[in-house]
């Protein structure tokens, strides 16, 4: 069994940051304001804040909220 080669765990990805005008480009609609208010609101996607005047998106969450918002039609049912 020499010809046996152990798999190397996959390292995990490294997140992908956005900031709220990099989410504004990415979602079609989607405001730096809107972003704010749903902030506010406690909607919207997951955000950090690394200092108390610094918002971040990860874009995987960004992702998420956005399939998450998925409206069917009665056809598609």
């Amino acid at each position: 069994m020499s010809n046996v080669t152990a798999l190397k765990p996959r390292a995990a990805a490294e997140p992908v940051w956005l900031s709220p005008a990099d989410v504004a480009k990415r979602v079609p609609g989607v405001t730096v304001a809107n972003l704010q208010e749903l902030r506010k609101k406690g909607n919207g996607p997951r955000y950090f804040k690394p200092t108390p005047k610094v918002v971040i998106y990860a874009e995987a969450d960004v992702d998420a909220w956005v399939s998450g918002s998925l409206v069917r039609t009665r056809e598609q049912s």
